[in-house]
């Protein structure tokens, strides 16, 4: 660890930024709850990373279309993300930590790491759905292999 995560004298270690993992789904959210809860015991920064697989042209137009002409901006094809990612973030700033989103299109492993290595974080949290099929390719497994920091894979199943 670098002098600024370690406080060297007394060996206590500082986390300033703490990134997780969602894609929505509630195994993700207590991950993400552990992550809001880690982040305001260490006043860390939070960063919420999710990974997409583009909306498809023929739902964006069908949508864009019926919507009021106001929300149609709205309408891309990081959406279904894009609502995830804010309601994260509201919960997050709800308990005081301070919360940066980003959405990829991606491989969700791959996205997660290179936004964790892009904002420098100090650890990653993910939950450890897809674990138990021992094979290589899981979420949790992967990160933990690739991760430029850190890695903690909190329960969720």
């Amino acid at each position: 660890m670098v002098p600024r995560r370690t406080d060297l004298a007394k060996g206590d270690v500082v986390l300033k930024k703490i990134t997780v993992g969602t894609d929505g789904s509630p195994t993700a959210a207590k991950a993400v709850d552990f992550a809001i809860d880690m982040a305001q015991r260490y006043d860390a920064e939070l960063v919420v990373a999710s990974s997409y697989v583009p909306v498809s042209e023929t739902r964006l137009r069908e949508e864009q279309r019926e919507a009021p002409g106001d929300v149609q901006w709205a309408i891309s094809p990081s959406e279904d993300v894009n609502a995830t990612l804010h309601e994260v973030e509201e919960k997050a700033k709800e308990c005081g930590v301070t919360v940066v989103t980003e959405a990829r299109e991606g491989e969700p492993a791959q996205v997660l790491v290179e936004i964790a290595e892009k904002h420098d974080a100090d650890v990653i949290i993910v939950g450890n759905r897809g674990m138990e099929r021992r094979v290589l390719g899981s979420v949790p497994n992967s990160v933990s292999h690739k991760a430029p920091c850190s890695v903690m894979i909190v329960k969720t199943t």
